[in-house]
């Protein structure tokens, strides 16, 4: 079972070793393409040199236009797509490959995800379960892209490929779409890939906020009006799957110190939110 991984690039700095070295060492089949935007910090001279990654540069029409670039050209079986500044974990993609394996009728898998700073220091941590239209039209996205697998045929035939209009949020409005088709979907139930807070996350931009209204004004006016029920429902299922609840454990990541040697970080008191809570 093949991957496909597609990481959209533009002047990603540093963190795009960390990204491609988290993917070659997984040890499973996967095409790592980098579709990049024309990138003019230094990134494409050594990424053309590296024999890990697929790397195509062309001007994109933004994020998801990019992915959608990558995934067209991708052959794999199963495809995520990776930014450069998360990574994934340790035998991340071959559970993703014994789950869908054993799982023929679900499309969409989402893995736990841990929360890291600049330096790789723990910061907190996100355990998922399957997103629920109502809640994720109406409130917020409870899952992220990086710890998200699919199958290809939710794109071809399917035809579900990431609108490019949206620039920062349409990793929701593409969720709204599936869950209104009824793709089946499913957890890991363990972590699989790390996401880092380097400060300049497109999520924390005030056009991402403007996205999500408008994907949440464009939710009908009855569900819209019952957003606080989708808010207590989307907690009080959190809290029955053990969502909230986390034993002390380990993970290794790749950091700005130790590009070439993943780095355990142990986490003793495990915390679901950061300063700003996290429905």
């Amino acid at each position: 079972m093949q991957f496909t991984i597609v990481t959209p690039s533009y002047r990603p700095g540093p963190w795009l070793r960390l990204c491609i070295a988290s993917v070659a060492d997984q040890g499973v089949p996967a095409e790592h393409i980098i579709q990049d935007a024309g990138s003019d910090d230094g990134t494409l001279d050594w990424v053309r040199a590296d024999p890990r990654v697929q790397l195509h540069v062309e001007p994109d029409g933004g994020m998801y236009d990019a992915i959608n670039r990558g995934l067209r050209r991708g052959t794999g079986e199963i495809c995520a797509w990776l930014n450069a500044d998360e990574q994934y974990l340790p035998g991340a993609l071959r559970a993703v490959a014994a789950w869908f394996e054993a799982h023929p009728d679900v499309d969409v898998v989402f893995g736990h995800v841990v929360m890291v700073d600049a330096q790789g220091r723990y910061l907190f941590h996100r355990k998922v379960e399957p997103p629920r239209l109502a809640h994720t039209w109406t409130c917020h996205l409870g899952t992220y892209s990086c710890g998200m697998f699919f199958r290809r045929r939710l794109l071809d035939p399917g035809g579900f490929w990431l609108d490019p209009d949206w620039r920062c949020g349409g990793d929701g409005e593409w969720m709204v779409r599936l869950l209104r088709a009824g793709v089946r979907m499913g957890t890991l139930g363990r972590f699989t890939s790390a996401f880092t807070w380097t400060g300049s996350n497109l999520s924390r931009q005030e056009q991402a906020r403007a996205e999500w209204r408008r994907l949440r004004q464009s939710a009908p006016l009855w569900m819209r009006l019952l957003a606080p029920w989708w808010v207590l429902t989307h907690r009080l299922s959190r809290w029955w799957h053990g969502c909230y609840r986390q034993e002390p454990f380990e993970f290794a990541i790749y950091t700005l110190e130790s590009p070439a040697q993943r780095q355990i970080r142990r986490v003793t008191r495990p915390v679901g939110y950061w300063s700003e809570p996290i429905a």
